[in-house]
């Protein structure tokens, strides 16, 4: 199972639209995961209707219609991998730590904000995925998104992609 991940596309604020590396991730995954920080309700119907599958949550920066579709935290079951997709998961000191206790049921977090590309596992196993962003690097030398992928049960091949 390919797995595209993305957040904080901020559109049409922090550009007009998704890269086209990113669109063909999209046409490519069984599973994309959006982060939240929309800000335009549009790309969720435009990936509703392109991707495959779509898992997503909100985020800070959407406004009530996206409220209104999508939960604060998401959860899924793929192929034996429980995962959730939250936006916000606080600092980065103790993040970890955190995430165990929040989500104890979990062994993927995909989350945003930050627009920082995050990898790490947490003491007990939870895999704590940020893509960054696609659109927004801040203070990233380029755009970003990830891809894995999921094989019997396992979360393998995490992939940070610079734009």
């Amino acid at each position: 199972m390919k797995l595209l991940l993305i957040s904080d596309t901020h559109l049409p604020v922090r550009a007009k639209k998704l890269p086209q590396p990113v669109w063909d991730a999209v046409d490519a995954a069984d599973v994309v995961i959006h982060a939240g920080d929309w800000v335009n309700v549009e790309l969720l119907d435009e990936l509703s209707e392109r991707a495959e599958r779509l898992i997503g949550c909100w985020g800070n920066n959407d406004g009530p219609e996206l409220r209104r579709r999508l939960p604060e935290v998401a959860r899924e079951t793929l192929d034996g991998v429980r995962l959730a997709v939250v936006h916000e998961t606080g600092g980065k000191q103790g993040r970890e730590l955190r995430a165990e206790k929040a989500y104890p049921d979990v062994d993927v977090l995909v989350f945003g904000h930050s627009h920082i590309p995050w990898d790490t596992t947490s003491p007990r196993g939870l895999r704590l995925l940020n893509p960054g962003s696609p659109t927004d690097r801040r203070s990233q030398p380029y755009c970003t998104y990830q891809t894995a992928t999921i094989s019997s049960g396992r979360l393998e091949d995490v992939a940070l992609h610079n734009l």
